[in-house]
């Protein structure tokens, strides 16, 4: 058995079975009858006690079915899914999910009603009607293939996703959303970058939410990545008790370019039932990317924007730093403040 899939293999699925010092308090029985967990032994290894930026990600707490605030399906991604298990949201690309597992359940997920459980069932015949569907439509220019994880896949099932895949004539871009260059970074084999190599242009998008997950394995995994040719973004979420502070964000997105990482999106926390003791205000995020715009690289910044309730769509929530529209004899002048907060004009000349 292949080393990542023995660790796979190797979960811990219940808080009985979590070491003494992690297991959180109360009966949390009926949290994980609704949403399962799942954390591989590297990441338990990462954790150092309970109530830290990594234990809040992985172990299962009470306020989880406490949640009177957010909703089920905040994206209405099922509404949107006009064959199941594809979203297609936006004209020309769609959200292909493929795999209902991932090799840690992120108590924040966004699919956190589904992902893991009977109520995402990915079969032969989904896939076929997500393929035909993609093919049949003639506008699908983009494929963000997710889930769950499908780099949990095996490498046959994902190569035959993926040429699937690029024979539609209209699909130009491949995208793979995974976690695990995080959580299971060891599942980045070299036989699985040659595979991956051959579906140019090829994008992957992962997700770091701290500093101490930028690991030794983690960036071996990303440099496997990045020596196939294959760009690496990382959509990043703001988490209460995670990462909702400026020196922690910073840390995280200077850590991201030197393995090789874009920040590309700081995303505010989805209204997904069982997650809104994770949520921030936008005001806490504004702050945040103040305290980076200017203050570090513009290669280390992320778009900070929220995923709109609804089916909405992405919307960016940049810090505003307009001030004025003064009207000269010349034309029009901006005035906004710079990173240092200091006033500044800009001649319109309109």
């Amino acid at each position: 058995m292949e080393y990542w899939r023995r660790l796979l293999a190797e979960s811990i699925t219940g808080i009985e079975d979590l070491p003494g010092h992690l297991r959180p308090g109360g009966d949390l029985g009926k949290v994980l009858s609704r949403y399962p967990m799942r954390v591989n032994p590297y990441y338990l290894n990462l954790i150092k006690e309970p109530g830290d930026p990594l234990w809040l990600q992985a172990v299962p707490v009470i306020d989880e079915i406490r949640d009177q605030v957010c909703v089920e399906d905040p994206l209405e991604e099922e509404k949107l899914s006009p064959v199941s298990n594809l979203v297609h949201k936006y004209p020309d690309r769609v959200l292909f999910l493929v795999h209902s597992e991932c090799a840690m359940y992120c108590r924040f997920c966004t699919r956190k009603r589904k992902v893991g459980s009977k109520d995402m069932a990915v079969t032969s015949e989904t896939l076929e009607r997500g393929l035909s569907y993609i093919r049949e439509s003639g506008r699908v220019r983009d494929v963000l293939v997710s889930g769950g994880d499908p780099l949990l896949l095996s490498d046959e099932r994902l190569e035959y996703i993926l040429s699937r895949l690029r024979r539609i004539s209209t699909v130009e871009t491949i995208r793979i959303g995974s976690r695990v260059p995080c959580t299971l970074p060891m599942r980045i084999t070299s036989k699985l970058t040659t595979i991956l190599k051959r579906y140019h242009p090829l994008y992957i998008n992962t997700h770091f939410n701290h500093p101490r997950e930028l690991t030794g394995e983690a960036s071996s995994a990303c440099a496997r990545l990045a020596d196939s040719g294959i760009p690496l973004g990382c959509q990043t979420v703001l988490l209460r008790g995670v990462n909702d502070g400026p020196d922690t964000i910073k840390a995280l997105m200077r850590g991201l370019l030197r393995i090789r990482v874009k920040p590309y999106y700081l995303f505010q926390g989805d209204l997904t039932r069982g997650t809104n003791h994770f949520r921030t205000s936008v005001r806490t995020g504004q702050e945040i990317m103040r305290a980076l715009i200017g203050h570090i690289s513009g290669m280390a910044v992320p778009t900070y924007a929220v995923d709109a309730p609804g089916g909405a769509g992405k919307i960016p929530l940049t810090p505003n730093y307009f001030t004025d529209l003064e009207r000269t004899p010349q034309g029009s002048e901006l005035r906004f403040f710079n990173y240092l907060g200091q006033n500044c004009g800009y001649s319109d000349g309109f």
